[in-house]
């Protein structure tokens, strides 16, 4: 069989999944979700084998390799079972729910999830990656399909006797029981002290092994030590954001993080990179900066991005998803090195400095090899090398460049090259704040380019969908799509003043209360009133790698109701953030984007409003830029347009002073005098 002609060919040959794509040629009669599969479960009455995974996960490769590619295990799957492969980033409807059936029944869940279902989608069994034989306690995929084909010919009652169970108790799984308590700002507080009782005072960050970033709990930290001027939660901030930049979890030469550390010092990686994870470090650290001016921070913000923009963007104007942690079949060969690899770019002179600060060593720290990381400073190699810190820095920056260089010539790790809408939205916000912040044209250029991919390929007759690839839009769009792509549309119209993004965001936001609102309860739920009918209709809280759909909508109504004036929105919110009072300061780490949303409702709320052409903006708004007001809404218009103050209150009866843009300030309902001059505009923010 030649190359072009692979051996076997199922059902996910026309997915637009790569991941979906990865298991295209496997020996297992693959079907993607849909009427055509579970109507053939139905018709052939036999159990559904459902595999959920991403294509950046390393053990889903694993058990694809061991046993969706061997003949025996694809023949015993494909005689018993119909099965379905999903891919979890396009599918977050379904992978909610039969996760939290495996975590119920299991105690523990990840990826690969591996489900069996009967043909009326309840769940009978499941767990994560299976072995191909007996392991270490755990069962080997072949014996687990042959004991349930076993069990479902001929003790069927025995195998479904907890169906009625199992769906009342993922039906309350899915609505999950908020539980009400007192709205103040004590919450915070005590949000504050769980998570100085969770840090880690050596390494930064909270728990132990396996870590992640915490980037949203870190967020609110920032938000608290501006309240309360508290320095231990500033302090917590900047030793996480430093160890990670200096760590192996970042990419010392190409800029950007990979997802987690497998130790508990941020040095050794799971190596798969995620938009997600880049789009919620940048923010912090761009809000770290702002906060201690620290040019590191800012450098680490310029880095991520530009890896972002290098790596991670097409040509269309959206952003892929993700970079597999493999490459040649090995984790993380694509990042580490070896002495004699630095030696043979660099020479021996310059390797010798770059070896000594990022602790390259012919031990290795990796598998024989070297995961690049530092911890000394520029004082102690200059030291060491007896040169100047900034000559040393010149030496290290040239050095990374060509290691860079070097390093392109290598087999890329793969490439997830969809686009889902939430994660655009999230990086949408990274590029529109930072191109505020750090007044960066290049970062505005590749927002805008992103706005407009979001705006016009990802909706669809007036929705938007939640995946796109190659110029193919599918998918009904979830809750947290709506509610990312919102934020981001809202955070490009405060970068470049353009109202029609502005636009967009209302006719979302109005959008998302049509298909998802839940009217008893004022929030939403995760997918839309006219989704296909599944197990249950989820409702999702949690804030986990990503922010829920509910936090980011509650944020979203506090911002739009000082930006259109309306009181209804604010209500809502507050009334969202009632329900989950209760268990906010118990579970911060669960809930840190709804404690930022608390922190925007007690205020207080920079309400900044300025009128003037583009180019005299700038210079005017570099006081607004600099200084981190997390809690502000920035509204701008060319020039004095009654209509457009109809639209967005902030901006009614506002005009020039004098011919010149004017910048005019209120904070707790009281406004400065209008200033023309940053200056002034500094002194009106100091109120």
């Amino acid at each position: 069989m030649s190359a072009e002609q692979p051996k076997h060919t199922n059902h996910l040959v026309d997915a637009s999944s790569p991941y979906l794509l990865q298991h295209a040629h496997n020996p297992v009669d693959w079907y993607s979700w849909g009427e055509e599969a579970l109507g053939a479960a139905r018709e052939q009455d036999k159990l559904i084998l459902l595999s959920i995974g991403y294509s950046a996960c390393h053990w889903c490769h694993v058990m694809e390799h061991e046993s969706f590619e061997d003949e025996e295990t694809a023949k015993l799957m494909n005689e018993n079972f119909i099965n379905i492969k999903v891919d979890r980033e396009e599918r977050p409807d379904l992978d909610a729910i039969y996760m939290n059936f495996v975590q119920m029944t299991t105690g523990s869940g990840g990826w690969p999830l591996t489900v069996f279902l009967n043909p009326d989608q309840v769940p009978l069994y499941g767990g994560t990656y299976f072995p191909p034989e007996d392991y270490y306690g755990r069962p080997g995929f072949k014996r687990v399909l042959k004991s349930l084909a076993e069990a479902y010919r001929n003790r069927r009652h025995e195998l479904e006797k907890n169906r009625e169970e199992t769906i009342q108790r993922l039906k309350q799984t899915a609505q999950w029981s908020t539980r009400e308590g007192q709205l103040d700002e004590k919450l915070m507080q005590d949000s504050y002290s769980k998570l100085l009782h969770a840090f880690d005072n050596r390494h930064g960050g909270f728990g132990g092994s396996p870590k992640f970033p915490s980037a949203m709990a870190l967020a609110f930290l920032l938000r608290y030590y501006k309240r309360t001027g508290t320095g231990a939660a500033l302090d917590m901030v900047k030793l996480s954001l430093d160890e990670m930049a200096r760590g192996g979890i970042y990419d010392q030469l190409g800029g950007g993080f990979h997802r987690y550390s497998v130790d508990e010092r941020w040095l050794a990686p799971h190596f798969e990179k995620m938009l997600y994870d880049n789009a919620v470090l940048s923010r912090v650290y761009l809000e770290a900066y702002q906060v201690t001016g620290n040019p590191y921070y800012r450098e680490i913000v310029r880095e991520t991005l530009g890896y972002v923009q290098r790596e991670m963007t097409d040509p269309a104007g959206g952003f892929y998803c993700a970079q597999d942690a493999d490459s040649e079949g090995e984790e993380g060969k694509f990042y580490v090195w070896a002495p004699s690899e630095v030696e043979a770019v660099l020479g021996k002179e310059d390797a010798k400095i770059f070896d000594e600060y990022y602790d390259v060593t012919s031990s290795g720290n990796f598998e024989g090899k070297n995961i690049l990381h530092h911890r000394m400073e520029l004082k102690g190699l200059s030291k060491f090398m007896e040169m100047s810190p900034e000559e040393s820095k010149k030496r290290l920056d040239q050095a990374r460049r060509k290691l860079l260089k070097a390093r392109e010539e290598r087999i890329k790790p793969g490439l997830d090259d969809k686009c889902l809408a939430a994660w655009n939205g999230m990086m949408l916000t990274a590029f529109a704040e930072a191109a505020f912040a750090l007044n960066e044209a290049t970062f505005l250029e590749t927002a805008l380019g992103n706005a407009e991919f979001l705006t016009s390929k990802m909706l669809v007759e007036g929705r938007l969908v939640r995946s796109w690839k190659q110029g193919k839009a599918q998918l009904n769009a979830y809750l947290e799509d709506y509610a990312l792509v919102i934020e981001g549309l809202l955070a490009t119209y405060q970068a470049c003043g353009d109202v029609r993004w502005l636009e967009h965001a209302r006719r979302l936001m109005q959008l998302q209360f049509d298909l998802f609102r839940d009217e008893q309860n004022g929030d939403f739920y995760f997918t839309s009133s006219d989704h296909e009918s599944l197990l249950v209709r989820q409702k999702e809280y949690m804030d986990n790698a990503t922010p829920s759909g509910n936090s980011v909508s509650c944020l979203n109504l506090l911002r739009l109701a000082l930006l259109v004036g309306k009181k209804d929105y604010r209500d809502r919110a507050e009334r969202m953030l009632r329900q989950v009072s209760g268990v906010l300061s118990e579970y911060p780490l669960a809930f840190a984007y709804w404690l930022q949303a608390l922190d925007f409702l007690f205020g207080p709320v920079q309400e900044i409003a300025v009128v003037g052409e583009a180019s005299e903006r700038a210079a005017l708004l570099q006081p607004v830029r600099r200084r981190f007001f997390p809690n502000k809404v920035l509204a701008v218009m060319e020039t004095a347009d009654t209509e457009l103050g109809q639209k967005i209150p902030l901006l009614q009866d506002k005009a020039t002073i004098d011919s010149r843009a004017t910048v005019y300030v209120c904070q707790n309902y009281t406004c400065q005098k209008p200033a023309t001059t940053p200056e002034e505009v500094e002194q009106a923010l100091r109120g």
